[in-house]
């Protein structure tokens, strides 16, 4: 299946200037979506992970699906203050300013191995951190998984477990 044919490209979204690669197409189409779920658990299986981690948000809806296909759990990484309990916080740099995600304190045992999911890689400053985030809380981090890869802005450069991604735009 060509899954390009399932993204939607919304421009000057969500500034002038920037080409957004809208995903909701795909999530619409139920064989389509069932389909990049299956050829993401083909990629991810060999991995051996105890758990998939999401990134909010839109991550959450690629790892969640794919780790009951997987039959494992699944865990979230989050905005500051939208997780309750304990939790421990990673700060990073953003070409705007800086953000800060945070996973809860128990979620990850020490030594378990995970792969971390996101619709989309870009500059990969958001999933650097939430593999330095994991690796903080004892996680053994063994791959990273997208829908799409904007191959242009070199994300994977920053990147240093190994990766994949459904799609592929070079522009």
């Amino acid at each position: 299946m060509n899954f390009k044919d399932h993204i939607r490209d919304i421009p000057d979204f969500p500034k002038p200037g920037i080409l957004f690669y809208d995903v909701s197409p795909l999530l619409a189409n139920g064989a389509a979506w069932k389909a990049a779920i299956d050829a993401l658990a083909e990629a991810v299986r060999p991995h051996k992970p105890d758990l998939l981690v999401g990134i909010e948000s839109r991550g959450f809806l690629v790892a969640a699906p794919l780790a009951l296909t997987l039959g494992i759990g699944f865990i979230m990484v989050r905005k500051h203050g939208k997780l309750p309990g304990d939790k421990i916080a990673h700060s990073y740099d953003l070409e705007y300013g800086t953000d800060t995600i945070e996973v809860q304190a128990d979620a990850v045992k020490p030594g378990q191995r995970v792969v971390v999911l996101d619709d989309l890689l870009a500059t990969g400053g958001t999933m650097a951190a939430a593999i330095s985030l994991l690796r903080q809380v004892g996680a053994d981090v063994r791959a990273a998984a997208f829908l799409v890869e904007l191959t242009f802005l070199n994300g994977r450069d920053r990147i240093d477990v190994p990766s994949v991604s459904l799609m592929a735009y070079d522009s």
